[in-house]
Formats: C-alpha cells, structure tokens, sequence
C-alpha cells in the first residue's frame, strides 16, 4: 500500500505537515487556527462551560481540531474514555485531523474558570508561587515530569502554561501563578519547567508547552488585570521592559513550542498601544526577529468576538486599542501581527471569506497551519491517537505522584516570623498541646485536643488569606483577587485580641504581597503558603519536617510603599518588612 508522504511515520514532523498542507482545503487549513473551549461531557452533550457553543460533535464538524479543556471527570478513567470518544469522531470526518486537547494548569489549589482548575483526580501541587519558593530546578523539573505523565494519560497533549509573569505591581490579580519577582530565578525555572513537560524534543509523550503572557503582564496599572476592560494598560514607568522579557527568552531558548501574548496593550513604550496579539512590533518585532521564535503564537482567549451574550466583564472580547475595529479587521491586524491561533474564538466562515475574497493570503494561512500541524506531527497523533483507559486510571493520582506534589506542599511553606517565649522559640510546636483554632475544614490527628475558646488554648492556629477585593461585574470577573494589600483594622484586632490569650500562629495563603506589620507585632509566628493541605501544614508546624520555602518576592512595610513603587520595578519598595529569598527553619 503506498502512503501519502504525511503517512510515512518515517518522515520529520515538518515533512508530514508540509505535505498535507498542500493537501487541505482552505477551510481546513482555517479551522486549524481555532482552539475553543471542551467540557469534559459526551459528544453530544452541549457545553456546559459556554452553551453557546453546542455540543463537541457541531464543533468538530465545524473542522475543529484544537480545544481546551474546562474542568475535569471525577476519574481519569472516564476523561480518557471522552478523550478517546471524541478522537474517534475527529478521525472520521473532514480531514481526518486529530485534536489536540490542552489545559490550563490543574494540578494546585486555586479554580478561576479564565485561569487555572483545582486539582482534582491529579496530584496536587503548591500554586506556581509555592514551586518558584522552593527555587529548585530539580523539583521543577520533576513537577512538570509528572505533570507531562498525568496529562497524556486522559490525552491532554498540550499544556497553557507555563506563566512566567514576574510579580513587580504587588496589587496584580494572579501573581500566583506566576515566577516571582526575581527574573533570573524565574528563568532558571522556566528552562527546567520546559525540559520536564517536553523533553530534550517533543515527541509522542511529551507535552507542548504555552509560555504566558507575552512579553510579561505583571506590570499592569493600578493591578488590575487585563482580563477586564478597566485593565487594558501595561506601563513600564521604570523602562524594565527587558526585565519582564527574560523569563520568555530563557523559555524560547529551552524550545518552548508555543507563546500566547498578553491581552495588555503597552503604555509609554516605543510599541503601538494595542493588545500584544494585535501588536507586529511585539510579536514580528520581539518574538520573531529578537528571540527568534518559531512556533505557534496562540491568542490569550476571547480577543475577537469571545462571549459577549454572558454579559460578564471577563467575557467580553478582549481586543484592546481595537475596539473600534469590525471582527474582520481584527482577524486581518492579528494575522498581519503574527498569530497562528486563536483561543477561544471558532470564526471559520468569518476567516474564509477574507481568503476567499483575497484581504487573507492563502500562504498566510498555510504558514500558520504549517506550524499548527507540525506539533500534532511531532506528539505522534497521527500515529497513536488514543489512551489505554485503563492505564490512565494507574497513573493520574499514583501514589509517587501524590507522594510527591504533598512534599513539594510542605518545601514550598515559608517560615516568615518565629519569635521566642522564653529561651524556646513558637516553632515547631510539641505533641499533646492543646489548640485553638480558625480557618481549618478539618481536625488534623496532630492536634490532640481543641481548646473551646482562646482562654483555654496553649497555641491558637489562625488560617488567613492575602486580602482582597472583588471587583466587576460577574461571577468571573470577581474570581480575581484585585484592590488593597491591607488587612482590615477589624482583622488585626481580632488578631492582637487572641493574642492576650496564647501566642498566635498565623499561616498566610500568600497569592500576592500582604502588608504584615500589624500582624507582626501581635502574631508570634508567621507562616506562608502557596497552596497546602491542612495535614501536611501540620506536619511542618509539628516538626515533623521544617519549614524550607523562600519569599519569592518582597513582602512590603506598608501600603503606601505599595502605591509609591514602580510597577514594572522589582524590588522597588521602600523598606520591606521581609525580603525576596527570607525563609527561617528549623
């Protein structure tokens, strides 16, 4: 039987998706360039993360080929089964192209809809934050290891991540999922991020890396994020462009396989002020010409039409410094900027129709689809293009794997503060005292006994977050923590009111850069997490094991130094209360 060059498994990815390229209907080549968003539902099930959308059998038949997973099945048994379902159908109408399903990170403790999933039947890991204070590339590599292993289990072939933002604008609304503030560190993390999700080259059990959001969106004004309408701007008022750019250098030199850009326009900067997609000087300009990059630019979601009928702030098309633009001037500006794909977009007659009429090149979609298609070559989909079911259910969750991300939770804690009662410091605490305590979901069998009230206690354990304000309109939008860094004045004399009673042990789920210096005079130990069970919590509190994190970014005296600082500056704030790289042990 003689084989189409692409068939030939014996030919370079780059071979294989030349030669179908060739062989594609333009419509086909033009539904490569969508990615929308998948439930995890049966094939003629509707979407119930976006109805609008139908069910994934319409889609499909749309040509369709790439989605993103939104949520997840209880088992990866079952995740695999719709996997497989749905590759099924894929390899039975127009083309024959297999998807490729990709996923935003899932394997921490946060769930933002627009931005990260909880952990669920996978192991569970501390937040971004949590791996950049352990500041291990070891672990790091490790952590995407099985990352990469959990995710080809259910078929889950490319990852939306790495976020390698640097965290410099203390107020910005998702700081944990970011690198810190340290760009060096951040691009030591990256590589070996990279290394661990892909391998030394991709191939049929690697996962594609995402490095996000292009060229760094920490630096957003006043922290709002750029999700929303009234977060459009990225300022660098301190010229630390190149700053934010070296997390993404190391990535492109690691060979990272694709780079969404930032939904910011850029501010007082030699660069057009649009959204980075829109941007040629950014992405022709910096990604392309400067870090040589050559693989696919993947929109962030919604930046052309996205939900509008949700009536949501972070829903509505994103297309900053464009809006006045028709949806098919934005698909020609995009395009004209560099993108290959779009996310969360399925526009496929819209895009047609201008390379039917011309205002598209056919052989700018060809180079498009070229790049798209290599990556589905290279992951072997055209040659292993299911799961084994039953071989998923071994290895998502394994007990090495769970073994693992809870040891990473207890390294990733940060010992802030340990004062002393007499000659013997608060931490670790001794078996057989009696606790109150604030905040847990649980009874953790450390604790021998709870105190009913302060009076009785030896030691009072508070469970605290960063504060935060929710700002928008809609349920999505204010999923993101936004506004001061102040705990309440009612918050800390509660705080220092327990105290008169034992000492205070305060952990501090840490997702962006809290004033603390209240809460340092009246607690006598302060901890931070990025993401931890209450038993492994204990363990370090009990000196079971030490504490071993370090601050990944700076931890400010006061709010005043937060609003005086340069947001794209690291280290800028005026007398810190902690250091990036402070972490006590014992």
């Amino acid at each position: 039987m003689t084989l189409f060059p692409y068939e030939d498994s014996s030919l370079s990815a780059s071979q294989r998706a030349a030669d179908l390229v060739k062989r594609l209907s333009p419509r086909d080549k033009v539904a490569l360039m969508f990615q929308t968003i998948a439930s995890p539902v049966p094939l003629d099930a509707e979407n119930n993360f976006v109805p609008s959308l139908g069910s994934m059998r319409s889609q499909i038949e749309k040509g369709l080929t790439h989605f993103n997973l939104h949520g997840s099945e209880d088992t990866a048994k079952v995740m695999a089964e719709r996997y497989n379902e749905l590759q099924r159908f894929a390899l039975s109408v127009n083309a024959k192209i297999p998807i490729t399903l990709s996923s935003d990170p899932r394997h921490a403790f946060s769930h933002n809809p627009l931005a990260s999933m909880f952990a669920g039947c996978f192991s569970q890991w501390p937040e971004s934050l949590g791996m950049v204070a352990i500041a291990d590339e070891a672990v790091m590599q490790e952590y995407a290891d099985i990352v990469r292993q959990e995710y080809v289990a259910v078929g889950l072939r490319a990852a939306l991540h790495p976020q390698v933002d640097l965290a410099t604008q203390y107020l910005w609304s998702r700081i944990s999922g970011g690198m810190g503030e340290d760009a060096d560190l951040a691009s030591r993390l990256v590589t070996a991020f990279v290394r661990g999700l892909q391998g030394e080259r991709l191939g049929p059990t690697s996962v594609s890396g995402c490095v996000k959001h292009f060229p760094g969106g920490g630096p957003q004004r006043d922290g709002y994020d750029c999700h929303m309408p009234w977060g459009q701007e990225q300022d660098y008022p301190g010229d630390q462009f190149e700053y934010h750019l070296k997390p993404f250098r190391a990535a492109v030199d690691a060979g990272v396989r694709a780079v969404m850009p930032s939904y910011g326009k850029p501010m007082n900067t030699k660069f057009e002020e649009v959204a980075m997609a829109f941007n040629k000087g950014m992405i022709q300009g910096v990604l392309r010409d400067d870090l040589h990059f050559k693989g696919v630019v993947l929109s962030d979601w919604c930046i052309l039409q996205g939900f509008p009928e949700a009536g949501e702030d972070a829903l509505v098309p994103k297309a900053w410094g464009v809006e006045h633009l028709s949806l098919e001037d934005r698909l020609i500006k995009a395009l004209d900027a560099g993108v290959d794909q779009f996310g969360g977009e399925t526009c496929v007659d819209t895009l047609l129709e201008l390379v039917e009429s011309g205002k598209v090149s056919e052989d700018r979609i060809d180079r498009s689809a070229q790049v798209l298609l290599n990556d589905k070559f290279a992951l072997g989909l055209f040659d292993v293009p299911f799961v084994d079911v039953n071989k998923a259910a071994t290895i998502v969750g394994s007990k090495s794997f769970v073994d693992a991300g809870l040891r990473a939770q207890a390294a990733s804690l940060v010992l802030l503060l340990n004062k002393s009662i007499g000659s013997r410091p608060v931490l670790p605490l001794s078996q057989g005292i009696k606790v109150f305590t604030e905040g847990f979901e649980s009874f953790p069998t450390y604790f021998a006994g709870l105190a009913a009230a302060p009076s009785e206690a030896d030691v009072i354990i508070v469970r605290m977050q960063a504060p935060f304000e929710s700002m928008g309109q809609g349920a999505l939008a204010q999923a993101f923590h936004h506004g001061s860094l102040e705990f309440k004045s009612e918050q800390l004399d509660h705080i220092a009111e327990l105290a008169t009673h034992a000492p205070v042990i305060i952990d501090l789920y840490c997702d962006r850069p809290a004033v603390l210096a209240s809460l340092v005079d009246s607690a006598s130990a302060i901890i931070c997490n990025f993401g931890v069970r209450e038993d492994v919590l204990c363990s370090v509190l009990f000196g079971d094991s030490a504490p071993k994190g370090k601050m990944p970014f700076d931890m400010p005296r006061t709010y005043a130094a937060v609003l005086a600082k340069k947001l794209d500056t690291p280290f800028d704030s005026v007398d810190p209360i902690f250091r990036c790289g402070h972490g006590l042990t014992y």
